[in-house]
């Protein structure tokens, strides 16, 4: 496959979970549990299919998908449940906190896209609290009413963007991304994407992001006119 042609930025937007913080593992687990609850299975490709979508959205599919016998409200009352007991001690993932002081030392502006609610992220980020305070904005999608439609939907970038102080312009933010759906939302609100996947999904399903890499340690910003590290 040809290399894609890489442009330089000036702003980065970053998604969260499965991307900063190693929490789609433990997401993966409560809904898997969810289900066997009912003695249903919890197939790779559901997981696959919700990852990067509202809370909503994700209860919706995973209600549907695995035919579990309750209501999406039901789901997300056991969901939210679990989460609470679980998120409080999310680890960051290879090169996020290196990435993120880098481009704040270097007065990069960068901001929040997550399709998780202001209350988890407030959860998942309890011992990141001075990290997450580095960014300039943050949009949530599950929370924030302005963001009418949810990954693959542009609208969560596309807001992300205009609220920070100078209104870049679409080709000049670069996303960071995990999930397929993020990647596509990425890509209809016009921006470059980098994608750092689940090692499991198919390079069908990584091919349509800018560049993809193993870990965040493996971006390198100067091929994006950003400053390069020092070491």
């Amino acid at each position: 496959m040809a290399s894609k042609v890489l442009r330089n930025v000036t702003h980065c937007i970053f998604d969260m979970d499965g991307l900063l913080l190693d929490t789609e593992r433990i997401y993966e687990e409560i809904t898997r549990q969810i289900a066997a609850s009912f003695n249903r299975p919890y197939p790779e490709s559901v997981r696959f299919k919700l990852m990067g979508t509202t809370e909503q959205r994700s209860a919706e599919i995973a209600v549907e998908d695995c035919k579990l016998p309750i209501t999406v409200n039901e789901f997300l009352k056991r969901y939210h449940k679990m989460c609470g007991e679980r998120m409080h001690d999310v680890p960051l993932l290879q090169g996020a906190e290196r990435l993120l002081r880098h481009l704040h030392a270097h007065k990069v502006p960068f901001a929040l896209a997550t399709s998780s609610g202001a209350e988890m992220v407030e959860l998942k980020t309890t011992n990141h609290r001075e990290l997450f305070n580095l960014f300039h904005h943050r949009v949530c999608g599950s929370t924030d009413k302005e963001v009418k439609h949810g990954k693959p939907a542009p609208d969560i970038f596309l807001i992300a963007a205009a609220r920070f102080s100078d209104k870049p312009t679409a080709e000049n933010c670069l996303v960071f991304e995990d999930s397929p759906n993020g990647v596509t939302a990425a890509n209809a609100a016009g921006m470059q994407v980098v994608m750092v996947p689940d090692p499991r999904l198919s390079t069908e399903n990584t091919s349509h992001a800018t560049q993809v890499l193993g870990s965040l340690q493996d971006f390198k910003p100067e091929q994006f006119g950003l400053p390069p590290f020092s070491n």
